[in-house]
């Protein structure tokens, strides 16, 4: 019979995690059997996910019957979940942002690029009286500042200063005023020069946007680019982010998720309920038989923020 890599690998695993654990411990753990077909990168993940917990288990990734674990994690509906992680980003962005606006008479201004035109269409055919722009991959800066209207104000101070070169006129460029927040749909490499454009010329405005802005940036003091940008994550999720190395932000996302897939998975294997289990990706305590609502909130990148962490 031909045993399969991922077979062995699996039985090493088992037996590290086993090694991991003092007796003490162990005799406290409760052990958690985990079916899953996913591919070989959320498989690492898993495995590396138990290891850190020293979470003693059984694995199987060869049972074509068993759990479905979607390669894209942030995009998938987990197991026990309500919704998708991304999802719920975009759900409370929509409510919060489109549906609940304070000042009814001025707009939000969606800022996206190319690859993101599906979800601006969808938000335009559903909030139709809003503003929305697609950017190009040309000169952002000249873009944004005729978007902004702010050559029109220079243009009256040009004005106003030449009425008397005597009087020296300090400028600060009005951007125009029927715009009450915006809201980014573009993916890190774009974002990192797009944001900082936009808080330099319109920094009254709130701006928005999911954790897709920054996945790709390599750890957490990047997201500087993006100060004062309000983002749908928990603070206990943030908090993780900055205690784990990876390659880059969404594989530390993805892992975070999956660490509560396995405890919810653990929780529901050994009716462990009464222990008010929250997960790091949400803010609400796990029941039984009911699919988990994480009910986000909005956490503000700042400078500020990153000293409290």
């Amino acid at each position: 019979m031909k045993i399969s890599l991922t077979f062995i690998f699996t039985l090493l695993m088992i037996f590290l995690s086993s090694c991991s654990s003092s007796p003490s411990s162990s005799m406290k753990q409760k052990i958690i059997n985990l079916n899953i077909q996913t591919n070989d990168k959320n498989k690492e993940l898993i495995i590396e996910s138990l290891l850190i917990n020293k979470q003693k288990f059984n694995i199987n990734f060869e049972d074509e019957n068993s759990y479905l674990l979607e390669n894209n994690v942030l995009n998938s509906k987990l197991k026990y979940f309500c919704r998708g992680f991304l999802d719920d980003q975009k759900d409370l962005i929509q409510k919060s942002v489109f549906q609940n606006k304070d000042n009814k008479d001025k707009n939000i201004l969606v800022i996206f690029s190319e690859e993101q035109t599906p979800l601006a269409n969808k938000l335009k055919e559903k909030y139709p009286n809003e503003e929305y722009y697609l950017i190009k991959e040309s000169n952002y800066e000249i873009q944004i500042k005729k978007l902004l209207d702010i050559e029109s104000s220079s243009s009256r101070f040009l004005k106003l200063s030449q009425l008397d070169k005597n009087i020296e006129i300090s400028h600060t460029p009005r951007i125009k005023n029927n715009i009450t927040s915006v809201y980014f749909l573009m993916n890190y490499e774009i974002g990192k020069t797009i944001v900082p454009i936009f808080r330099s010329y319109a920094f009254n405005l709130d701006f928005y946007s999911s954790t897709e802005i920054f996945h790709d940036a390599l750890d957490l003091k990047k997201l500087l680019d993006f100060e004062k940008t309000y983002i749908p994550i928990t603070d206990k999720m943030v908090e993780n982010l900055s205690n784990r190395n990876s390659f880059n932000i969404q594989d530390n996302i993805t892992m975070t998720l999956i660490n509560d897939f396995i405890e919810i998975e653990k929780i529901y294997q050994h009716n462990l309920f009464r222990e008010d289990f929250i997960p790091n990706s949400g803010n609400m305590v796990v029941k039984k038989n009911n699919c988990i609502n994480r009910d986000l909130n909005f956490w503000q990148v700042s400078s500020d923020n990153f000293n409290q962490i």
